[in-house]
């Protein structure tokens, strides 16, 4: 469907007359509301061409076609590229303008305190209290949102790092990964940084054997292993948190209970048949041991929130007793109290021996908890630092190609 269809879907304009529809005003309506929000995008387009951020602004052209008061944006720059967010920001201060009433959903304090004048609190479905931004900080907002203050937002637990674990080399993909190679002890986390489209989730694929490559070399415990899927990893003891829980991580249709046993249901089969009272009771443990939010296990897992998601998908492969977790964006999307809860997580992986690869867009993230960081850019590794090596300033210098 195009653009215009998108926007005016179940609302077309009608010819009088012939009772056709009117697709001449459909598309000059259209590009009034597209032109309103300063983007150059054409009516006509596939709404499958456009990049996520732009369908983002459709959705807002769609919204504002109802001539709306009030737009209600639910974390609204969750897929967004830097510069997208920036034009989103734009959009929205203009609509203020405008005099439109915007309520922005988000996790992400920067955000409101970049573009809002008030801000609203919830936790556990609960009204907690509301500010005026000029009047706090984010340490009190923290603070409210999660029902306590916290000193250390990024707590790096010491564990001296055991023997390797995992080994990677020459791991190529013509234009796309460039040799790539790297290791992971025991206990370790090591962080890999890069810029959007540096090559961190193929490479990260690759490992879990859901990226075909040209040429790779990857050992555990320094065995050589073939890994040419995802099966083969499972069982060599690799696990894999995609950036994209919801497309890949979760059988949205599928309960609690379900998700979290579906990789592990070796465990709790005997001459064929599943026993459904172990499978409960591992699956009861996670919900109390990563303190996930739902009714009951046979909650469907799309009604859960973005945080108790992700701690069903890290149950998932908690429950394979993984030698290495890649994690991929593992906060992307959650509440300031998950995020805590799942650096908690890593740290005690860590304790129990786990080689831990973390990958993630925000900076101060990876260096806050990472024990050694690998920079990338252009599927090439350009940096490594040890934790008390690194910088933002030195990370961003290789992500960008400069040595």
């Amino acid at each position: 469907m195009s653009v215009a269809e998108n926007i005016f879907m179940g609302r077309e304009f009608v010819h009088k007359v012939s009772g056709r529809i009117d697709w001449s005003r459909i598309y000059s309506e259209s590009q009034k509301y597209l032109d309103q929000l300063g983007i150059n995008t054409n009516p006509k387009a596939r709404i499958k061409d456009l990049g996520v951020g732009e369908q983002q602004m459709v959705e807002i052209a769609k919204a504002l076609s109802f001539e709306t008061e009030i737009l209600v944006m639910d974390e609204p720059t969750a897929a967004l590229t830097e510069q997208e967010v920036a034009k989103l920001y734009e959009i929205i201060r203009n609509l203020k303008q405008q005099g439109k009433a915007i309520v922005y959903i988000s996790h992400k304090l920067d955000e409101v305190f970049e573009i809002c004048e008030q801000v609203t609190v919830l936790r556990d479905g609960k009204f907690i209290g509301n500010a005026d931004v000029k009047d706090v900080d984010s340490g009190q907002l923290i603070q409210m949102m999660v029902g306590r203050k916290l000193e250390e937002k990024f707590r790096r637990d010491i564990v001296a790092p055991g023997p390797e674990v995992l080994r990677v080399e020459n791991l190529s993909k013509k234009g796309v990964l460039n040799e790539i190679s790297l290791s992971a002890r025991a206990g370790e986390v090591l962080g890999i940084a890069g810029l959007m489209g540096s090559g961190r989730t193929e490479m990260a694929k690759a490992i879990f054997g859901a990226y075909k490559v040209d040429q790779s070399a990857i050992y555990l415990n320094g065995n050589k292993v073939k890994i040419k899927n995802p099966r083969d990893a499972v069982k060599a003891g690799i696990a894999y948190v995609s950036e994209d829980r919801k497309t890949e991580g979760l059988f949205l249709k599928l309960s609690v209970r379900h998700n979290t046993s579906i990789a592990a249901l070796k465990k709790f089969t005997h001459a064929g048949k599943i026993n459904n009272k172990t499978e409960s009771k591992a699956v009861e443990d996670y919900i109390t041991k990563l303190k996930i939010k739902t009714p009951s296990m046979k909650q469907l897992i799309k009604n859960l929130s973005g945080g108790n998601q992700q701690k069903v998908v890290l149950s998932k492969w908690m429950l394979i007793n993984p030698k290495v977790l890649i994690l991929d964006e593992p906060t992307r999307g959650v509440d300031v109290g998950a995020k805590i809860e799942i650096y908690e997580l890593i740290n005690k992986l860590k304790a129990q021996g786990v080689a831990i690869l973390l990958i993630s867009s925000e900076l101060p993230e990876v260096m806050g908890i990472s024990d050694r960081i690998l920079v990338i850019h252009e599927g090439k590794v350009t940096g490594e630092y040890l934790h008390d090596e690194a910088s933002q300033e030195k990370i961003m210098h290789n992500a960008v190609g400069l040595q």
